[in-house]
């Protein structure tokens, strides 16, 4: 069963609590399917620290305008973000409970927040990111670069994992200062901002891409991120769901 769009304001009015056993109807995990167990926390802010710490070693020696080419990217304003916001994960927990079934686009979650039908879509992900949104380009036409940073400091991987990008930003030995800031942007793009494990192997085409500053920051992140960052929130749940067995 699924809630249809023209439900929002269902709630209100003398018939509230009515209206909310109503709503409850179309929550994706029933009430009595609930469980309590302890929650760890996920901000990884620990990491975003860690870079911030890294880029001010690596930018040291940079010159002026080396340092503001970082933080006036598309990337730069979450440098800062460990120390500008909190994280509750039982917050995020009690919220993934109050998902609702619904008619609407796909990649939309929908939450019931006591008597209201309230909304995460591209539009609150955006005001909250300030991530470029628009049409994904095909990322398998960008041409490769001759002496870039993948074939210098990647020479013999045709994949490169996360790990392997962190222990080459953690020896900071780098060829040109740039070389430094498009590294860290992939880093900010996969370990930060889409989370995967580092394991994973990171794209070429975000290596072809960085080589030109100009059009990475006007590529749709906000696009890429939030279709990485929707499917993580719509399994997270069911997956913990399945741990308790």
């Amino acid at each position: 069963m699924r809630i249809r769009s023209n439900l929002w304001d269902i709630g209100v009015g003398r018939n509230e609590e009515k209206m909310r056993s109503r709503l409850k109807d179309f929550l994706k995990t029933p009430e009595g399917d609930w469980f309590k167990r302890k929650l760890t926390g996920h901000d990884h802010f620990e990491a975003l620290a860690r870079i911030n710490d890294a880029l001010n070693r690596i930018l040291k020696d940079f010159v002026v305008g080396d340092q503001c080419l970082f933080m006036a990217s598309c990337f730069g304003h979450f440098i800062l973000m460990h120390r500008e916001m909190m994280f509750s994960g039982g917050v995020i927990h009690q919220l993934l409970l109050q998902e609702l079934d619904h008619d609407g686009p796909t990649d939309e979650m929908w939450f019931l927040l006591r008597n209201h039908v309230v909304r995460f879509s591209k539009v609150e992900f955006y005001l909250i990111t300030r991530l470029r949104f628009g049409v994904v380009s095909d990322t398998s036409l960008y041409a490769a670069v001759e002496n870039g940073i993948h074939q210098w400091y990647f020479p013999r991987a045709d994949e490169v994992s996360l790990k392997e990008l962190r222990v080459v930003l953690t020896l900071g030995e780098f060829q040109e200062a740039y070389d430094a800031v498009k590294l860290c942007l992939i880093y900010m793009l996969n370990g930060i901002l889409i989370r995967v494990d580092e394991r994973f192997k990171i794209p070429v085409w975000q290596f072809l891409l960085v080589e030109d500053l100009t059009a990475f920051n006007a590529f749709p992140w906000g696009a890429h991120v939030y279709r990485h960052s929707i499917l993580s929130f719509k399994h997270a749940l069911p997956s913990q769901c399945d741990e308790r067995g």
